[in-house]
């Protein structure tokens, strides 16, 4: 990845010095083009930012111009970047060590928790909405589980620590300009617990022209067109706690590491094994992040992983990877863990990373098409890429269990079944189920997608307690008391509609064809 502070010294020497740069180098006549248009779109970028900022009142602009600073560096190192991040053949072996098996980890003594606990901060990553299964509003905020949302799980999951173990772990919201409004009102029914709650907003950065390359807003007001506007993914974290005052303060009061995940994932709960590995370290230098990782499987292979690269551990996403390789990247037997994006991070740690600004996470490019049939840009960051900024950085390999995003109706069909049961907030898999992963459950978008259509197709959620992998497409319902176990695959055709009986057992079974059952 190319430095954006050399990028504009090489532009500065373009523009004093074209002699001699052009007898250093004898660049094509495309590559002079390129580098002119780049060095113009920064420019004029910069005064479409000014006239932006320019146009708010007083007391927003300090605020606003750290955010569009923080743009201006993506853009710019956008500009400066050319080909894959990765250099295939540089990737090394994971050294030994670099990957520590949960198995081995010891559990702390009960009268340390406490003490231990009072060091942490507990994020989540709540910056998204819930239109992709059909429902408006944060994400956060739909129901998974006996009525319960994802946030009311988590809010369960800390107080029961807090009140069990006698100490006071914060509960901090990364919101987006997309659900902090929404967020701040539901958050008011949680007042009366043994938590406290804070939130701080990530950036919101202009979404920008794929033509022109220029942002698309025409003024500052995000709310009067907020599709001239984005959240530039949770990488930018780092630099928005720290804006926030809440990583000084937390620092202030002695807490030492963070432990970071998406609010979706319902396996991500704090995890006294790990923590004890941080602040109890058997080597003498403790690790300023973990990455929790998990075996990949086949339905896991657009997952990032963990490389060793430049001798540092860092994570690789498929969009880094080079076309010719995708495969490679994708095999489980080259890349054996995928990142769950369960984080620990050292709270001065990030303070530094943060004030150095040595924080060059590989960009995503976003490419996105508006409703009005305008292409644009947006320019992302992950959270797990800042793993390469930090010293000492080790992943850990933990169970299955602790990976349990709710992307999909169909992963809420599992996590609403009775292949768990809820537990202070948590989710325990049932000791019924003979092996410890879930069933693979594929649900026909068409029918299911959305969670009160998906809703409405289940009289009562099945047994899937023998499930090893479902199939449905088309127009599919089921009635009272269903069970099924081993492989069930249902079809219904176009035009034609399958009613499940109550009470069925399907088991290894083909569904097709049309079944109706009419109420008399």
């Amino acid at each position: 990845m190319a430095d954006n502070r050399e990028a504009r010294t090489k532009d500065d020497d373009n523009r004093l010095k074209p002699a001699i740069r052009s007898h250093q180098r004898t660049p094509s006549g495309s590559r002079d083009f390129k580098e002119a248009t780049k060095r113009d779109a920064l420019a004029r970028l910069e005064v479409e930012l000014e006239r932006l900022v320019g146009a708010l009142p007083e007391c927003r602009r300090n605020h606003v111009e750290k955010e569009l600073r923080g743009f201006k560096n993506l853009f710019s190192r956008f500009l400066a970047e050319q080909g894959p991040s990765v250099t295939w053949e540089k990737i090394q072996k994971l050294p030994e060590g670099a990957v520590i098996d949960y198995s081995t980890l010891e559990t702390p003594t009960t009268d340390n928790i406490h003490h231990m606990l009072d060091k942490l901060v507990v994020v989540k990553l709540n910056g998204g909405l819930g239109t992709s299964m059909g429902c408006k509003g944060p994400k956060s905020v739909i129901q998974v589980r006996n009525d319960l949302t994802f946030l009311d799980l988590t809010v369960q999951q800390i107080e029961h620590l807090n009140k069990t173990y006698k100490c006071n772990v914060p509960l901090v919201l990364m919101n987006s300009f997309n659900t902090d409004e929404d967020t701040q009102k539901v958050i008011h029914k949680y007042k009366g617990l043994k938590l406290d709650i804070y939130t701080f907003n990530q950036s919101c950065h202009p979404r920008i022209n794929r033509e022109s390359l220029l942002p698309i807003a025409k003024n500052p007001d995000v709310h009067s067109d907020i599709e001239a506007w984005y959240p530039p993914g949770h990488g930018d974290f780092y630099e928005s706690f720290n804006n926030s005052g809440l990583l000084q303060k937390f620092i202030k009061e002695g807490r030492t590491y963070c432990f970071i995940s998406n609010i979706d994932n319902l396996g991500a709960t704090v995890d006294l094994n790990i923590l004890n590995l941080l602040l109890n370290p058997e080597q003498k230098a403790s690790s300023e992040f973990v990455m929790e990782v998990t075996d990949k499987t086949r339905a896991d292979v657009k997952g990032g992983t963990l490389i060793q690269y430049e001798d540092k551990l860092r994570l690789l996403e498929i969009a880094q990877v080079p076309k010719e390789h995708v495969d490679d990247f994708k095999s489980v037997s080259q890349f054996k863990f995928f990142n769950t994006n369960n984080l620990w991070a050292k709270l001065d740690a990030i303070r530094r990373v943060v004030d150095q600004g040595s924080l060059n996470m590989e960009i995503i490019v976003n490419n996105k098409s508006l409703p009005d049939g305008v292409n644009v840009i947006q320019l992302e960051t992950a959270v797990g890429a800042a793993m390469k900024c930090f010293d000492g950085g080790i992943g850990v390999n933990v169970p299955r269990s602790r990976f349990l995003p709710v992307k999909k109706t169909s992963d809420l069909l599992l996590v609403m079944s009775n292949l768990y049961s809820l537990s202070h907030g948590s989710l325990v898999m049932s000791s019924q189920r003979m092996f410890p992963t879930t069933p693979l459950v594929k649900l026909g978008d068409n029918h299911f997608a959305k969670v009160k259509e998906f809703l409405n197709r289940f009289a009562t959620v099945p047994d899937l307690i023998e499930l090893d992998h479902l199939t449905v497409s088309g127009d599919v319902t089921f009635g009272r008391k269903v069970a099924l176990k081993g492989t069930v695959i249902i079809i219904a055709n176009h035009g034609d509609r399958i009613d499940i009986p109550s009470g069925a057992v399907l088991e290894n079974k083909i569904v097709s064809g049309n079944l109706r059952i009419l109420d008399h």
